[in-house]
């Protein structure tokens, strides 16, 4: 590739020594030109460090004092990477020797894409895609995230079905190239979120801001998933929390009137579920997510996002419920909810 862009893949370790172990080395078998592969530790106490450091010496390692999370640990550790593009991706990752270069194509056919992602299959079960992000993410116009491959649940197998390069809503954080100048406009991340649903509120302010995301069908790659954040209360907790923040920042005045009542009022429904089905950690989690958002609208911390649009006008948004679609109409699959002329 002549005068290639150039390009900083940035992998945020916390207490992950074995997804380093495994998959950095192909990380490192990353065939794009002068691509620069950098670890961003988080205030790891497991041995990450000293193996990292004796087994890769070369490798560059930025080490933060404190955990400060996912959008955190990113946003401190990009203010110290000088590259056209960031690439922030998952640390239980695996990928192939030329992974980069389509993904690295897809940003470079337009100034205005901000935000990319290739395709994310299942590390265990390879034919299939991956629940966080897939092929693709949308979001319903009540704040439900969904994919192109994944709804809910149900997670479609690749058959090349999404193998186009079509705008989306959202990119998954677990392999998210940034265009560097659009991370800077946009701010990077949101702290506050620490983790879950960050790349989410990232995408929808590039949208404002007028970038387009998409999803590039030509480059995949091999999630793990839950390896960095396991499931339990507090992920379930930071995921409540996090997507009634992004709806209140995001979100016209005007739709937050109905919006964010009926939220809770569903998010009270899968509560109330979880207890009696003996999740009561479930239960607790999105008791205190609501607990957090009530105290931080009365706070007055909700700092909207500029030159808001209404969210129906964004690309990747279905105007309806998944809800409805997925548990009362029996609507499964992505082509069954989103009808699009191919």
């Amino acid at each position: 590739m002549v005068n290639a862009p150039s390009v900083a893949v940035v992998i945020l370790n916390y207490n992950g020594k074995n997804w380093l172990e495994q998959f950095l080395p192909q990380v490192l078998a990353t065939d794009y030109p002068g691509v620069e592969i950098i670890i961003a530790d988080n205030a790891s106490t497991d041995d990450s460090i000293g193996w990292l450091t004796s087994t890769y010496p070369a490798v560059r390692l930025i080490q933060l004092s404190s955990n400060l999370g996912y959008a955190g640990g990113y946003n401190w550790a990009l203010q110290q990477v000088v590259a056209n593009y960031f690439v922030l991706l998952n640390s239980d990752v695996s990928v192939q020797p030329g992974w980069l270069g389509p993904l690295i194509d897809c940003m470079e056919a337009s100034t205005n894409i901000g935000a990319a992602q290739p395709k994310i299959r299942s590390f265990h079960a390879p034919n299939l895609f991956e629940y966080a992000g897939a092929a693709g993410g949308w979001l319903d116009a009540w704040g439900y995230p969904f994919s192109r491959g994944r709804v809910m649940d149900t997670i479609e197998q690749d058959r090349g079905q999404y193998n186009d390069s079509p705008s989306i809503f959202w990119a998954t954080g677990a392999a998210l190239c940034v265009r560097q100048s659009a991370w800077e406009e946009a701010g990077g991340l949101d702290e506050m979120f620490f983790a879950h649903q960050e790349e989410i509120d990232l995408c929808w302010r590039l949208q404002l801001l007028g970038y387009q995301v998409v999803a590039c069908g030509n480059s995949e790659v091999y999630h793990v998933g839950g390896g960095t954040l396991p499931v339990g209360s507090r992920k379930v907790y930071l995921n409540f929390r996090n997507n009634l923040l992004m709806l209140g920042k995001n979100l016209l005045p005007i739709e937050q009137l109905f919006t964010i009542p009926i939220r809770f009022a569903l998010d009270g429904v899968a509560a109330w579920r979880a207890l009696l089905s003996g999740r009561g950690g479930e239960f607790i989690g999105i008791a205190r997510a609501h607990l957090f958002v009530v105290g931080w609208w009365i706070r007055g911390k909700n700092k909207p996002s500029k030159a808001r649009k209404p969210i129906r006008s964004l690309v990747g948004v279905y105007k309806g419920m998944v809800l409805v679609d997925y548990f009362m109409r029996g609507k499964k699959l992505f082509s069954e909810i989103i009808r699009i002329n191919r």
